[in-house]
């Protein structure tokens, strides 16, 4: 048993879920996994039934259809809050682009202080391998955006590679985040921020998938430009008080 479990939604990843499973549970610290599949129809979850047999610690929740990123974490979540030995609880992609080298990195963040950690393409300058200057530029200035208007001093606001303290996660209201698609990481950060808890920045090394498709859209870029001003205008009526 583990004190620190990874969610990996995956929709069509057959490409990746094995390698990306068996990489981890190499890894020197011994870590769990959730899998929140949304009905692949390439047969991802049947990948991950088989590979269960083989690592106990291993976890599938199936979803019937595909019903978003941010539904995907916060079901797992939820899911992460009901078993009381998660201390430490991860968001990571299936697709290598995000390396599970550095999930020990984000772990001893939160050890040593943060109660949110982010792997950040952009503390460091610009560290990504393998995305047209084109995507690079729209990431970056995203970023940049979102600081603009939400006045958080966060250089990878949009990252999806982080480690949460289980107290965190059990103070946001996780029934009112909003978002479900790119909004919904820029959201958590924000919130986090507003709860008062300490967000922290760990440098990566981001290398874009090399199998399976993306499932970035201009329609998740769009959702994201609405939604920072949203997510700040919605804030000014909310108090976020965190519980004694």
């Amino acid at each position: 048993m583990s004190d620190s479990l990874i969610i990996i939604p995956t929709y069509n990843e057959k490409e990746n879920i094995e390698k990306i499973i068996r990489k981890v549970f190499s890894l020197n610290y011994f870590f769990e996994i959730l899998i929140i599949d949304d009905g692949s129809p390439d047969g991802t979850a049947d990948i991950v039934k088989k590979l269960q047999q083989e690592y106990p610690a291993l976890h599938l929740e199936q979803r019937t259809g595909k019903l978003g990123l941010g539904t995907a974490y916060i079901h797992g979540f939820k899911w992460a809050l009901e078993r009381t030995q998660y201390e430490y609880i991860f968001e990571m992609d299936a697709d290598f682009s995000h390396n599970p080298e550095d999930l020990v990195r984000l772990r001893n963040a939160c050890v040593n202080g943060a109660d949110v950690a982010i792997g950040s393409r952009y503390v460091n300058g610009v560290n990504v391998v393998n995305w047209p200057m084109s995507r690079v530029l729209m990431s970056y200035f995203a970023s940049m955006y979102v600081r603009l208007i939400t006045r958080i001093n966060i250089q990878d606001a949009t990252a999806g590679f982080k480690c949460y303290r289980r107290q965190v996660l059990a103070t946001i209201p996780l029934d009112k985040i909003k978002f479900v698609g790119y909004a919904f990481q820029i959201e958590m950060k924000f919130t986090a921020i507003k709860y008062g808890f300490k967000v922290v920045e760990v440098p990566i090394i981001f290398t874009d998938r090399t199998e399976g498709v993306s499932k970035m859209s201009t329609r998740i870029f769009r959702e994201a430009f609405i939604g920072v001003i949203q997510m700040k205008v919605w804030s000014w009526f909310r108090k976020y008080d965190r519980p004694a």
